[in-house]
């Protein structure tokens, strides 16, 4: 019911946006969060939209180069990242969480199957 896409490879300095669509209406409603997994790493929370759109959240380790957004009408959530490094190099996972609180990885149930992301230095 979440379909992402959009990764690939890329150098480090480029840019890449995935896009997660959503097959339901419902999910309009449910905070939408993007997380990774990196070789040998636990999956963690990387950016998260509160489902009005109007609040955001970032790791620490993305700020200022991801952004997370969506269209609702499109039933889309998107994620430009921008200035990669290959520390980025992960596995891409969107989701979607009923309640709770959007920047909490607990918030999430609903999960699209993964886009590899590959930054080459």
């Amino acid at each position: 019911q979440l379909q992402a896409y959009g990764g690939g490879l890329v150098q480090a300095g480029g840019s890449l946006r995935l896009s997660c669509a959503a097959s339901e209406r419902t999910f309009s409603t449910y905070a939408m969060g993007w997380f990774r997994r990196a070789p040998g790493r636990e999956r963690d929370l990387v950016a998260a939209i509160k489902w009005s759109g109007d609040s955001t959240y970032y790791a620490d380790s993305v700020k200022g180069r991801f952004t997370i957004s969506r269209d609702n009408a499109k039933n889309t959530v998107y994620l430009q990242m921008n200035s990669l490094k290959p520390e980025d190099t992960a596995v891409y996972y969107c989701a979607a969480g009923p309640r709770g609180n959007y920047a909490d990885y607990r918030t999430y149930n609903y999960w699209g199957q993964g886009t590899q992301v590959t930054v080459s230095s």
